[in-house]
């Protein structure tokens, strides 16, 4: 059963400029998938779409059956609880006046979820690898892979349906990219990822599906191991030929 189904998107400033021209995908619930792309192939603009954060200029966004509404802020709240996101820079994304409780527990708050706060922040950073004991401590406190689990147990801490990530480790080095990685797989078990990349090698070792998006348009899309063993379009090609991969 698909949780997300997009149908015939297209986006963009003007008639006469797309940023994505008549997009359609399904994802399935459960799904790990990779969005893949050059800078300027519309993967980012697509996982704002996805956020609600901008409406298509033409087509729709299903979520779970039902039409993504983000005129509706009843919609959009419901909405909001069952998709969280986590961003590229671990060093801007978390309020350097916030300790770790305020920061993870704020979709808490804004989205009056009840129960014992400071239980369910523990639990989404034990989640994460990281010990409890470290709910008032703050963002300089830590290193840049710290500073993403941190972020990465905020978007969890509502137990939502789909997890969006985009380029949520280009921006660290490769060894903690490594463990980032293997604690996003470990939570896909539980959850839908979509995760943003132009990285073909991140995308290999976390995704079971993959999208490859070119000037807006999805040129190719299936199982990625299929995919990486036998790419179809010469831009897949091109992306495999030229992209660092990420070590086994």
């Amino acid at each position: 059963m698909s949780l997300v189904s997009v149908q015939n998107v297209s986006f963009g400033y003007s008639r006469d400029r797309l940023v994505l021209d008549g997009v359609s995908l399904e994802i399935r619930s459960g799904a790990s998938v990779g969005l893949v792309g050059e800078s300027g192939s519309g993967k980012t603009t697509l996982l704002r779409l996805l956020l609600g954060l901008t409406r298509p200029s033409a087509g729709e966004i299903r979520f779970d059956g039902a039409t993504l509404d983000t005129r509706s802020s009843r919609y959009m709240r419901d909405y909001r609880r069952q998709v969280q996101a986590v961003f590229q820079d671990p060093y801007s994304s978390l309020d350097p006046r916030q300790n770790v409780l305020g920061i993870v527990s704020e979709p808490l708050r804004s989205l009056g979820i009840p129960g014992d706060r400071p239980a369910l922040v523990e639990a989404a950073l034990v989640s994460v690898g990281l010990e409890p004991d470290i709910l008032g401590r703050y963002p300089h406190e830590f290193s840049g892979g710290q500073r993403q689990r941190i972020a990465i147990a905020r978007a969890i801490v509502a137990k939502p349906k789909l997890l969006l990530a985009d380029e949520a480790v280009s921006a660290l080095d490769l060894s903690t990219r490594i463990r980032i990685v293997e604690l996003l797989k470990q939570l896909a078990a539980d959850m839908t990822l979509v995760f943003v990349s132009h990285d073909l090698g991140v995308v290999a070792a976390l995704c079971d599906e993959m999208v490859i998006l070119e000037k807006g348009r999805i040129v190719e899309a299936g199982a990625t191991r299929k995919m990486l063993a036998d790419p179809q379009h010469p831009y897949t090609r091109k992306l495999l030929g030229s992209v660092p991969r990420m070590p086994a």
